[in-house]
């Protein structure tokens, strides 16, 4: 196993299957995967991912719709959008870009979404199925986590997994995909949080090490045992005077300091985050070929 687990090239390879996918279901069906995206008001780093979500959608032959609404849209606008493209039988996938304004409540609009159309995996009756280990379109990042779990061998049946974070997003479904018992999973898992008086006394028992905190580059050398797995989900920017940019992007852990301590380790940039569209296209495709049952 080489030590640097690669998002970008793994992200690649799956793009590459489901445009191969879409195209067989095209000739065979007629079916195009259509993803929706609503985005509210200019956030430059929202923007910047939308427009990488449309990009994608184009490269793999689906179709996509865009709909920016202003910084002072109201919540309303918010549910009819949604509301018609539930009843649009050409869109698979409806995504909401967060955060929202602060008159807009998230989990109206996130409950709004169809369940069916639910491919960021958010809805409440998704995370449910997930838990108890029902089919279910799982959260694009952790989903993207144990495909790079997969692809790069990594043993996990009866290894101890230490998540830092439980976000609703990463921390605490990782945690429950990687209980259950399954293939690429079955682990002993503990979740850590700012709660614990020095998480240290966790991650240095962690066999797999998944950082989703937020924290730039908190975890160091010495917070991890000789030989770790080490998933670093975090994206921060920071200031950097040698950067011609004023600032450059790291993750929550401080990848110099432990590399030549693990046993692999995801990169940031290029790690975990090239995966996170790739499984958003993933779990739009199989809404499209009516993969997942509900």
């Amino acid at each position: 196993m080489t030590k640097i687990i690669d998002g970008k090239i793994v992200s690649a390879q799956i793009k590459e299957e489901i445009k191969a996918n879409t195209q067989l279901l095209k000739q065979k069906s007629g079916i195009i995967p259509g993803l929706a995206l609503l985005i509210v008001g200019e956030d430059p780093a929202s923007q910047v991912y939308v427009r990488n979500k449309e990009k994608t959608c184009l490269e793999l032959g689906f179709n996509s719709i865009l709909k920016q609404l202003p910084i002072d849209a109201t919540e309303k606008e918010c549910l009819d959008i949604i509301h018609s493209w539930n009843n649009d039988e050409n869109i698979h996938g409806i995504l909401v870009q967060l955060p929202l304004p602060k008159q807009i409540n998230e989990q109206n609009i996130i409950k709004s979404i169809s369940l069916q159309k639910d491919v960021d995996g958010f809805l409440p009756e998704n995370l449910g199925r997930l838990v108890i280990g029902l089919p279910c379109y799982v959260p694009c990042t952790p989903n993207g986590i144990i495909e790079l779990i997969k692809r790069y061998n990594i043993e996990t049946k009866g290894k101890h997994v230490v998540v830092v974070g439980r976000s609703n997003i990463v921390g605490k479904p990782i945690a429950n995909l990687l209980y259950q018992k399954k293939e690429n999973a079955n682990s002993i898992v503990t979740i850590c949080h700012t709660a614990a008086d020095d998480i240290r006394e966790y991650t240095k028992q962690a066999d797999i090490l998944i950082a989703a905190v937020g924290v730039p580059e908190l975890i160091k050398a010495d917070y991890i045992k000789e030989g770790v797995v080490i998933i670093d989900v975090g994206v921060n920017r920071v200031s950097d005077p040698s950067s011609p940019k004023g600032s450059r992007l790291c993750g929550d852990v401080d990848y110099n300091s432990v590399f030549d301590h693990c046993s692999a380790i995801t990169p940031v940039p290029g790690g975990v985050g090239p995966m996170t569209i790739a499984m958003l296209m993933q779990n739009t495709y199989k809404s499209a070929a009516g993969e997942i049952k509900f």
